[in-house]
C-alpha cells in the first residue's frame, strides 16, 4: 500500500466514524484502474454481532449495513477523498461477510487513479 492508498484508508475510517459512529479497525486499500478497493476488518459493533447471531438476523443486518453505507455516501459525497485523488466520486459497491466481520467497498472514480498514483512505485 503506497502513501496515497494509506491516506485513502485513513479517510475512509474517519468518514465512517463521522457518519456511522465507528470505523473498521483495519483497512487495506488498493487502487486498480478507476477503483479504490478497500478491504475492511472489525466493522461490526457488539450490538450488530448480537443481531447477526439471532435467527434471521444475518440477512437483515447484511442488507441494512450495505444499503445504509451506500445511502450515506450518496447523501454525503466523500469530498475529502475526491480532494486527495483529484477525481470525482461516481459510485460505491459494498459487501460484508458477517461471520468473518470482513467487508469490502469498491469506490468508483471518474479517472484512472491507479495510473495517477501507483505507476511510479
Amino acid at each position: 500500500m503506497n502513501k496515497y492508498e494509506a491516506e485513502f484508508s485513513n479517510l475512509v475510517r474517519a468518514y465512517r466514524k463521522r457518519h456511522l459512529g465507528r470505523g473498521p479497525t483495519k483497512i487495506t486499500t488498493t487502487f486498480c484502474k478507476n477503483w479504490a478497493i478497500c478491504e475492511m476488518e472489525g466493522n461490526l459493533t457488539p450490538v450488530e454481532k448480537f443481531i447477526a447471531s439471532a435467527d434471521g438476523g444475518k440477512q437483515i443486518l447484511r442488507s441494512a449495513r450495505t444499503e445504509l453505507v451506500k445511502q450515506i455516501y450518496r447523501k454525503h459525497p466523500p469530498v475529502e477523498m475526491e480532494k486527495l485523488l483529484g477525481a470525482k466520486f461516481v459510485d460505491l459497491f459494498v459487501d460484508i461477510d458477517l461471520e468473518r466481520d470482513f467487508g469490502m467497498s469498491i469506490f468508483v472514480f471518474d479517472q484512472n487513479i491507479e495510473q495517477k498514483f501507483c505507476m511510479d512505485e
